[in-house]
């Protein structure tokens, strides 16, 4: 990514997993300063969208960061609209700019870059086009250190629940023919410590729920 001025202030769509995290790394890097994650909650407000974590574990991972959390909740029917609402709040703080972690998926950058022009930010989306062998080397070798907390079952057994994302992991990703990265849903990861962070997250690990195909591994702080 090419150095930008610090004063360009700017929000991470914020999942809790790895590629966030990777793509608010090289924002930072890069000079925007990004002092808010945004996540999108079920419309009870209890679990995020994405992956299915807990609010609360959510707002303790950003605090372990030093950064705020600002949240939407909505049904996918009403997703855009609250998605929109939140993006005019944060226009209001001064943010200008939305950093995603999308790396190939044309659909979602398509969605991104209408709704991020509509409310008037710029889209920037660091990891675009990422090598997957080079992106998830980059992972582990930046210390780092995540945990799988969902796995979509007709590409990856239960007992991957909880692991830790490591060379030994990806290996395993690999000989299955699977993404590494899992950008087609196989595998999603919680981050919990790393260079971005002030302190480790600490965590306990609950039950196990299956919804739509897939197994999400509940943690609680």
């Amino acid at each position: 990514m090419e150095k930008v001025s610090s004063s360009e202030k700017a929000f991470c769509s914020w999942s809790g997993g790895k590629d966030c995290c990777m793509a608010l790394d090289a924002a930072q890097r890069s000079g925007y300063d990004v002092s808010v994650l945004f996540n999108m909650l079920t419309e009870d407000g209890e679990y995020s969208r994405s992956h299915g974590l807990k609010r609360s574990l959510l707002e303790a991972q950003a605090g372990a960061m030093g950064k705020g959390i600002l949240f939407g909740r909505a049904a996918w029917d009403d997703y855009e609209r609250v998605f929109l609402e939140r993006l005019d709040l944060l226009r209001s703080r001064g943010i200008t700019v939305g950093v995603f972690g999308d790396i190939d998926l044309a659909a979602h950058r398509e969605w991104v870059e209408r709704v991020c022009s509509i409310a008037g930010f710029k889209a920037v989306l660091p990891l675009w086009n990422r090598d997957r062998e080079m992106h998830i080397q980059d992972f582990l070798s930046s210390g780092y250190r995540a945990a799988v907390i969902s796995v979509r079952e007709d590409a990856l057994d239960r007992k991957w629940l909880g692991r830790h994302l490591d060379p030994a992991a990806v290996d395993a990703f690999r000989k299955a023919g699977i993404d590494l990265c899992g950008e087609e849903g196989e595998y999603h990861t919680f981050v919990f410590d790393g260079p971005l962070f002030e302190k480790p997250l600490e965590f306990i690990s609950g039950r196990i729920q299956n919804h739509g195909g897939y197994a999400f591994l509940e943690l609680r702080v």
